[in-house]
């Protein structure tokens, strides 16, 4: 595995690897990497020719007091494991050689970012929409992967790449859980030892929604109480948000006509834990 600092010596080496006719898989981390990351590097592999692996803890996308500074970061456990998978090129720029001084130009996606965690976290997808625009055209890839856990990620990235007429094939996987259903993540790592026994009912409260659902309930807000009412008689989560949306536009819904998402965030001490299931009607 080759390990690239520069911006320039990357795209290079991808304008070289498209003109030798390979394919280019690409995954965009912020590092400290689990089997979630890692499955989005399996999937790369079995897609294209050359994978290349970004680890990048965007500031633009951390909003006031959020964790940017305490964000985990494992670099040298992080190479360890994308060699494993014969990882052929890592992306490891600095901050300076992605946003240099004089830096003003910002991507911005409007509607899909209003609800969910955009509520919440007002800045975050500029910055995201920001830092995978320049990475698409620094890497150059083929296939972009993206994990279903993050789902206003996707959502947001797919609009973005289709709407500004970007190089990769967007793919979602689906979200990798621990044996106890527990999302997956790199904020996992804040968890106390009773906070991460508790943890897997966020999405325990999820699948009774969905279940609820199913067995023919049609009004959103009733299944939310449900959800809410599970969650609260646990003292340590502080809800973020629990919403019911489409999933053309991620907009909330009243009464449950399609297909939709059943989306949270939660809050166990200082980590924020998203998740959510889509329920096929």
């Amino acid at each position: 595995m080759k390990i690239i600092k520069n911006t320039k010596e990357m795209q290079d080496i991808s304008l070289r690897l498209r003109a030798e006719g390979k394919k280019i898989g690409f995954v965009p981390t912020m590092g400290y990497l689990h089997d979630g990351h890692l499955s989005l590097v399996k999937r790369s592999k079995e897609l294209a020719d050359i994978t290349v692996v970004s680890i990048f803890v965007n500031p633009t996308q951390f909003g006031v007091n959020e964790d940017l500074d305490s964000y985990p970061r494992d670099l040298e456990g992080d190479c360890t494991r994308l060699e494993k998978f014969d990882v052929d090129y890592l992306f490891n720029p600095d901050a300076e050689d992605i946003y240099p001084a004089n830096y003003h130009t910002y991507v911005e996606v409007e509607t899909l970012t209003e609800n969910l965690c955009g509520r919440s976290r007002p800045t975050h997808f500029r910055g995201v929409t920001t830092i995978v625009s320049k990475l698409f055209n620094i890497v150059l890839p083929h296939y972009a992967i993206f994990g279903q856990k993050d789902v206003q990620q996707c959502y947001v990235i797919k609009r973005m790449t289709e709407d500004l007429n970007l190089l990769p094939q967007i793919i979602i996987n689906p979200t990798v859980r621990e044996n106890d259903g527990l999302a997956m993540s790199s904020r996992n790592k804040y968890l106390t030892k009773e906070e991460r026994i508790i943890a897997p009912a966020i999405y325990q409260s999820l699948n009774t929604g969905k279940e609820i659902i199913l067995k023919g309930e049609r009004n959103a807000d009733k299944i939310v109480a449900v959800i809410t009412a599970t969650l609260e008689k646990y003292l340590l989560f502080r809800i973020d948000y629990i919403d019911i949306v489409d999933t053309k536009n991620l907009q909330k819904v009243n009464e449950i006509t399609g297909d939709v998402i059943i989306a949270a965030a939660v809050f166990l001490s200082k980590a924020r834990l998203i998740d959510n299931v889509i329920v096929k009607i």
